[in-house]
């Protein structure tokens, strides 16, 4: 009778494939830690009533405080998938796939508000989303 291996067999930048990160997944881990900060700060700001940002009438006008709000707990998914991706943690890429994908949609429905801002980092969500969701292939063409 033949043993079993007690793991699958995982391959190279996989999470949890103890051959570290792959380097797209690295610099999303990285961008998802500054964009979380960011957000929180921008979120923090909104909370606070700042006069930073206004819109006239808009299909997706909230209140200042309930976009801060917003921004403020899409930038800890953010800050806590990126930290997820960067220790190589099986659940890391998949919930940085989809803050950014939140975050995404965010930052357009926020562009009326703040544009010089929203533009940007839905540059760097759209980075993020690509550098996670990439599919590594084998030098044999296997997946």
């Amino acid at each position: 009778m033949t043993a079993m291996p007690s793991e699958t067999r995982r391959g190279p930048g996989e999470p949890g494939s103890g051959e570290g990160l792959s380097d797209a997944s690295l610099l999303a881990g990285a961008v998802m830690m500054l964009s979380g900060p960011l957000s929180i700060l921008m979120g923090a700001s909104g909370i606070a009533g700042d006069n930073l940002f206004a819109a006239s009438q808009y299909a997706y006008r909230f209140d200042l405080t309930a976009w801060g709000w917003i921004h403020l707990v899409v930038g800890l998914a953010l800050v806590v998938a990126g930290m997820g991706v960067v220790t190589d943690k099986n659940w890391g890429r998949g919930a940085g796939a989809a803050a950014a994908g939140i975050s995404l949609i965010t930052q357009f429905m926020f562009v009326p508000y703040y544009p010089v801002w929203a533009i940007p980092v839905m540059t760097l969500d759209l980075l993020i989303i690509f550098a996670l969701t990439k599919i590594h292939v084998g030098t044999n063409g296997d997946r």
